[in-house]
């Protein structure tokens, strides 16, 4: 069932979503060469803590063990931070579900370790650009197949696969809620937007097949050409004034 949220609702996500967005600023000084993703996930969960004594919403999630997903190059999604030291060159994408007195937020942001070279900044800026085209589709009256498509449409033109795999989702009380939110699809499909709803839209992007393969943890997926895949993630709000970004990091939407 999909549900829209209150005034009070959507002001108690966007406090998490702040404080979510505080969080990957701290990150992004933190991503260097030589820095595990097991230290970023403890600086994470420390972090949270000293901040109104938030939690990460994941760490116990049908038994997910932390307060991170840490996705190294090929893994699309739900990597598991670990002591092996990123090295120059690495992409890896930090998700995370922030709960702040109940509100929930959840976002994910792919950084490059050390220096990006063309290629990887080209994967990284069309991955990013693929999520504001989504997001630029998250208006009242229009379907959820809209967001899909303008996505699909502009990752594809530029060369990429869209993962169909694992797709973004309603979020409220719970992590994940109704609808989900492929990134793919046919314009005027699926169910209306409405204002009100709280969903997520977050695209996993690759170099190569969209393909995925599952690690023997059962929860990591990685690509199965061993191509490398990128991901950007915005909690969003359904508003008669345009989509509101909960987890935004610069305002790059108003």
């Amino acid at each position: 069932m999909i549900t829209r949220k209150s005034k009070r609702e959507i002001e108690m996500m966007h406090d998490a979503g702040k404080l979510l967005a505080k969080c990957h600023k701290e990150i992004a000084k933190r991503i260097k060469p030589g820095i595990t993703t097991k230290e970023i996930d403890d600086f994470v969960e420390e972090f949270l803590a000293e901040h109104g004594g938030a939690t990460p919403e994941q760490k116990g999630y049908s038994g997910y063990p932390y307060a991170t997903c840490a996705s190294v190059n090929d893994e699309i999604c739900h990597g598991f931070p670990r002591e092996e030291k990123l090295v120059q060159g690495d992409i890896v994408t930090i998700d995370m579900v922030v709960n702040l007195k109940g509100g929930l937020a959840d976002s994910a942001w792919t950084y490059v370790v050390g220096e990006a070279d063309d290629k990887t900044k080209k994967l990284l800026d069309v991955t990013k650009n693929s999520l504001y085209k989504g997001i630029e589709q998250a208006q009242p009256g229009n379907r959820i197949g809209d967001i899909g498509h303008a996505i699909q449409q502009y990752a594809e033109g530029e060369g990429y696969s869209v993962v169909r795999d694992f797709t973004g989702h309603g979020i409220g009380r719970t992590i994940h809620e109704d609808p989900h939110i492929p990134h793919y699809g046919l314009p005027g499909k699926g169910p209306r937007l409405k204002e009100g709803m709280v969903v997520t839209i977050e695209p996993m992007i690759n170099e190569g097949d969209w393909k995925s393969k599952m690690d023997d943890n059962n929860w990591t997926a990685r690509t199965i050409d061993g191509g490398r895949s990128a991901q950007f993630e915005h909690t969003i709000v359904i508003t008669n004034d345009g989509p509101l970004i909960l987890t935004d990091q610069e305002g790059e939407i108003d």
